[in-house]
């Protein structure tokens, strides 16, 4: 088991400032700046955010870009284990049809191929907001697109991973249609309190699914989210039944932001938090 230090990371774009006051966007001004920012943070770890908007030109997406980006991973000592896809939940293929449809599956495609590129093994899909599924016809489609991309994702060494507002059975029955060597679960605690899911139900069904946990508070009933330690979230408790079930992934920080505007500071404060949690929750990857 890897020390909890080393199983931290950040989501990017949270070590600089706000794009057009937004919570989450890719941080197009800032983005190289972010590597020596989580050095002098201590953080080894980034999950990578992708937009739908300018999806061609962010620099995962093109081989000069992804050239850079590894360059900038060696020089700093930063690892991209993940991908947050919110261009699924901004773009969702399962929603178009005809022509547009294929253009948003072969966006799909394309970023697995970048993400194998440059070492990033899970693509975070956010079936939430307005990527949520609808109906069963959404689900069927989405589900029909993602098994026909199981050579790829085994070519390339990739795997989805999904949030999701199903109830935790609901969930699990459609977590049960995709193969667990290339579909999981992405785990995110604010979400799930702020939907009133008991942490304890969600690992009891599909705990053996999670590759990837978003740390993260919000209040129960929905919102924004808010600083850690303030919400619904029972944080601690989920990394402990985590710890319990072997888990041994990672936990990216999908946090607040400042108010003041020191995000570095906040997340310097959520960082420790988590660690706290983690070690409490299996001291002996606290140990190495």
């Amino acid at each position: 088991m890897r020390p909890a230090a080393q199983r931290i990371g950040f989501m990017q774009g949270r070590l600089c400032p706000q794009v057009d006051g937004k919570i989450q966007a890719f941080p197009w001004q800032d983005w190289r700046t972010e590597f020596p920012a989580a050095r002098a943070e201590g953080l080894g770890l980034m999950e990578w955010t992708l937009d739908h908007e300018r999806l061609r030109e962010n620099p995962v997406m093109h081989p000069a870009g992804r050239k850079e980006i590894l360059a900038l991973c060696r020089e700093y000592g930063l690892a991209i284990p993940s991908l947050t896809g919110d261009l699924f939940m901004q773009a969702p293929f399962y929603k178009a049809s005809g022509a547009l449809q294929d253009s948003l599956v072969e966006d799909m495609r394309a970023v697995v191929d970048a993400c194998a590129e440059i070492g990033c093994g899970l693509v975070v899909m956010p079936l939430v907001d307005a990527g949520r599924l609808e109906n069963q016809a959404q689900e069927d489609c989405l589900v029909r697109e993602l098994l026909r991309a199981v050579p790829q994702l085994e070519q390339r060494r990739v795997a989805v991973i999904f949030e999701s507002d199903y109830t935790p059975q609901r969930y699990r029955a459609f977590l049960d249609r995709l193969p667990p060597e290339h579909f999981g679960v992405n785990l995110d605690t604010g979400n799930s309190a702020a939907l009133g899911f008991a942490h304890g139900e969600e690992l009891a069904l599909y705990g053996d699914r999670v590759r990837n946990v978003h740390i993260k508070d919000r209040l129960a009933g929905g919102g924004t989210t808010v600083p850690l330690g303030t919400g619904a979230a029972d944080i601690a408790g989920t990394l402990e039944g985590l710890a319990g079930l072997g888990y041994a992934g990672n936990f990216i920080l999908q946090t607040a932001r400042a108010a003041d505007g020191d995000h570095a500071a906040a997340i310097r404060r959520y960082r420790e938090m988590t660690m706290r949690w983690v070690e409490s929750a299996h001291p002996e990857g606290a140990a190495g």
